[in-house]
């Protein structure tokens, strides 16, 4: 779980301060919260209405998952 942490610090994401799973990401277009899950990464794009969600499991590359968040909404 570590290594995951750092990858989404290295994507500068940071931890909540209301909840260790949940990581904020911010970026010019889009705002988007990351939930470290049991079994996936939850991601809720916060700066749409209405909120636009989606999970990506481990297994994926965090090449593919990158490419794919940073489409944003």
């Amino acid at each position: 779980m570590r290594a995951l942490e750092e990858w989404l610090q290295s994507l500068g994401a940071g931890r909540s301060d209301s909840d260790p799973c949940d990581w904020i990401w911010d970026q010019p277009e889009w705002s988007a919260r990351l939930r470290l899950a049991q079994e996936d990464l939850g991601v809720t794009w916060t700066s749409c209405q209405p909120l636009k969600s989606c999970s990506f499991p481990y297994g994926l590359s965090r090449e593919d998952v990158e490419a794919a968040l940073r489409l944003g909404p």
